[in-house]
């Protein structure tokens, strides 16, 4: 059996990074995690073929062959895999899809032959008896969850890493809270499921062993779900095995309530971490009990954010507007909020409602549910009718835009940032690709952009004052191109 395994496209948003991607001669952001995933579950003496078209073209040669088409994305990939699906039909090839998209909405996809949705561990292995029989049926679901004890390691030696920013590895699933808005604890639960460190490691291994020296994405939504377990655990085992490697540094994401543990925030900084994204949400209380954000409430955030910070960890921040209980100043407020955190990476969204999740239920009994959810929550659009008014939710979410990111205010936040930062001990290796970002970052930043003089007195001031964070200023202010690309052309 051959086997194609094909990710969908993501179009150009904040998360895409297209623009910043191509200062470092890079393809994409992060490998598909998920197919590899469902490829190491797949019987072993299959041949099996990745094809990415965020880095490389689907081919009618790869369509050819093929004996079945693999298919896997987030929701915000739709576009293209409608079009990948329209393909494999025209190709008489058979196509079978999983992941996010397709297990919160399966009935936009009736022309995919086989949907095997929910977690592949448990869904998957019924389809293949089923196939294995010769009759293999259209829908697969479990109401359970896996254990993740029993996932293997992803198949590695499908993906060109070259071609990547960063890889990615995920340790569990799931996440105790509940957030009116967020699918998570819809597809995963709200129990955290945790690999052993044997098996982070051993994935870690194989990571490192093709060559990978550079940044790691733990993709979990909550990597701080079970504390008690990273600290004793996981923690130790990742200080101990970067004792005899070189780079490697972890990104992740958490909730704020990790500024409470400060010996969680040293561990995960002497382990190899330097930034986690947050959901910040909104300064507003009331909008975070509507939420249910209970996690957030009654709390200095700024001071949270600050003391992340203090430790060594970037603090990459969402927000949303649009909630029922936002107010006109509500705008400002996410601004003066967002520029004296010094959260440079504030990736600020209209809120939308994902299938599956109690927003999405509540307002669709409030007959509030308009369109399609984008699953890009920096779009622009939302598929909700907000108590505000669209009119007034689009002008004040575009004011928000068009302030934080504009060169003046931009620049500001990354200095109040490499102010407050303590120095990371763990740093990447300087290789070709960072060597030449710097001279394409001078250039194209600092001679040919509208910014380059808030880039140059940046670069300046952090020579003098912050030296050993000048690779994080320049990487700062290459991602600052890109969401200006972003907003300028799909938002403002």
């Amino acid at each position: 059996m051959n086997v194609l395994l094909i990710y969908p496209k993501f179009p150009d948003t904040f998360w895409s990074f297209t623009y910043a991607l191509s200062f470092i001669g890079k393809k994409a952001a992060f490998p598909p995690l998920g197919l590899l995933t469902v490829a190491a579950l797949l019987p072993e003496e299959w041949s099996k073929r990745l094809v990415d078209v965020n880095v490389e073209s689907l081919t009618d040669k790869d369509l050819l062959w093929a004996d079945m088409a693999f298919i896997g994305g987030m929701a915000v990939q739709r576009k293209s895999a409608k079009q990948i699906i329209a393909r494999c039909n025209d190709s008489n090839l058979k196509v079978v899809a999983g992941g996010p998209l397709f297990t919160a909405e399966p009935d936009e996809f009736k022309e995919v032959d086989h949907l095997v949705l929910d977690e592949a561990e448990l869904t998957l292995p019924a389809f293949l008896s089923d196939l294995l029989n010769g009759q293999p049926k259209k829908v697969y679901r479990t109401s359970g969850f896996c254990d993740l004890r029993d996932t293997p390691t992803p198949l590695w030696d499908l993906v060109k890493m070259k071609r990547y920013a960063s890889m990615n590895i995920q340790f569990s699933r799931g996440c105790p809270y509940n957030c009116e808005f967020c699918n998570v604890t819809a597809l995963f639960g709200h129990r955290s499921r945790l690999k052993t460190p044997q098996q982070i490691i051993s994935e870690l291994d194989r990571i490192y062993a093709f060559g990978w020296h550079s940044s790691i994405f733990f993709v979990d939504d909550n990597f701080i779900g079970n504390k008690g377990y990273l600290k004793t655990h996981l923690l130790p085992a990742l200080i101990e095995w970067r004792k005899d490697k070189k780079g490697c540094v972890f990104l992740t994401e958490a909730s704020i309530n990790l500024a409470d543990d400060p010996e969680l925030l040293d561990m995960m900084v002497a382990a190899g971490f330097d930034s986690v994204f947050i959901g910040i949400e909104s300064p507003d209380e009331v909008s975070l009990t509507e939420c249910h954000k209970t996690q957030n409430k009654n709390r200095d955030l700024l001071e949270s954010v600050a003391i992340i910070h203090r430790s060594g960890l970037q603090v990459m921040g969402g927000f949303i507007v649009g909630f029922d209980n936002d107010r006109p100043s509500i705008f400002q407020r996410q601004i003066d909020f967002i520029q004296k955190s010094g959260i440079v990476i504030a990736m600020v969204g209209m809120l939308q409602a994902p299938p599956g999740t109690r927003l999405f239920d509540r307002l669709q009994r409030e007959s509030r549910v308009t369109n399609t959810f984008s699953g890009d929550n920096v779009d622009g659009t939302t598929n909700i009718i907000p108590r505000m008014g669209i009119d007034r939710l689009l002008d004040g979410y575009q004011s928000v835009m068009k302030q934080i990111y504009s060169p003046k205010n931009y620049y500001r936040r990354v200095r109040t940032l490499l102010k407050e930062l303590k120095v990371p001990e763990i740093n990447q290796p300087l290789n070709i690709q960072r060597f030449l970002s710097i001279f394409r970052s001078a250039f194209r930043l600092g001679v040919l952009g509208k910014e380059r003089f808030y880039y140059w007195r940046l670069m300046l001031w952090t020579l003098i004052c912050k030296p050993r964070l000048i690779s994080l200023a320049i990487t700062l202010s290459i991602y600052g191109y890109h969401y200006r690309k972003i907003c300028e052309q799909y938002i403002l």
